[in-house]
């Protein structure tokens, strides 16, 4: 219980600030000199004031990640589902084949070329780090429902002539609940390490966004004359994905119980 309540406040925090920071954001926000003691924080590479660009550089990070991991289930578990229940092999071999190919390519060497050919935008970050997550979520959706398929349960319902959308997608679906629970807190932090590897590459974010991990990019040039416009956007990328892992250990552990 300590763990789940822990984790609930690492993750509060770094989400109220991404949240409703920007509505404590100036419209005119002041410059000085770069890497000066101005302000709780200091400033940033470019005089900005670092806690300013705290406050508003979370709702990049934080909302690419779960629109990101919601479009991710939202397609891949339909799709393993799909190539799982479908009655001819072949149908299974083309829908998962490719899926291997995009699996070989490293996930940062996919989120670049990507990033190259679209451009730059936050939608654009969320289909990559979607496209990147999709062939886990799919194989991962097409094992557990081929399990399921082999049940007695499905086949009864099967033999009573239910849809295919009762039997492959509603009972298929809420039957593959804690295998879906299990994976979505991991899932979510891998979108995190993304979206932030993204902006940290400049990928998807202008090189001067207020953004958690362009903050820690930008600014690690100035880390021994203001180490806190490095240290906070860090540390509280680092405590979302903390927190998400141990609430979700604890929702998994009630489930089991």
């Amino acid at each position: 219980m300590r763990r789940a309540g822990l984790g609930a406040v690492l993750i509060a925090v770094p989400l109220a600030l991404a949240l409703l920071g920007p509505l404590f954001v100036p419209e005119e926000q002041t410059r000085a000199a770069p890497f000066v003691p101005l302000g709780p924080l200091g400033t940033d590479f470019v005089g900005r004031d670092a806690w300013h660009q705290v406050l508003a550089g979370g709702r990049t990070v934080v909302l690419v990640a779960l629109l990101a991991t919601a479009l991710t289930y939202v397609v891949g578990v339909p799709y393993g589902v799909i190539a799982a229940t479908a009655r001819l092999r072949l149908v299974d071999e083309m829908l998962m084949r490719p899926l291997d190919v995009l699996l070989a390519v490293p996930s940062l060497l996919v989120l670049i070329l990507v990033a190259a050919i679209t451009g730059p935008g936050s939608w654009v970050l969320v289909g990559i780090v979607a496209l990147v997550n999709f062939p886990d979520v799919a194989r991962l959706s097409r094992a557990a429902a081929l399990e399921i398929a082999g049940r007695p349960a499905l086949e009864a319902m099967r033999m009573q002539g239910e849809s295919w959308w009762r039997t492959s997608i509603v009972y298929t679906g809420r039957s593959m609940r804690r295998t879906l629970a299990a994976d979505l807190g991991v899932r979510l932090t891998g979108a995190l390490y993304l979206v932030a590897s993204a902006s940290f590459l400049g990928v998807g974010v202008p090189p001067d966004a207020a953004d958690w991990a362009v903050m820690v990019d930008r600014n690690r040039s100035g880390l021994f004359l203001q180490p806190w416009a490095v240290v906070v956007p860090a540390l509280l990328i680092v405590a979302l994905s903390v927190g998400v892992n141990l609430v979700f250990d604890r929702a998994l552990r009630e489930v089991r119980s």
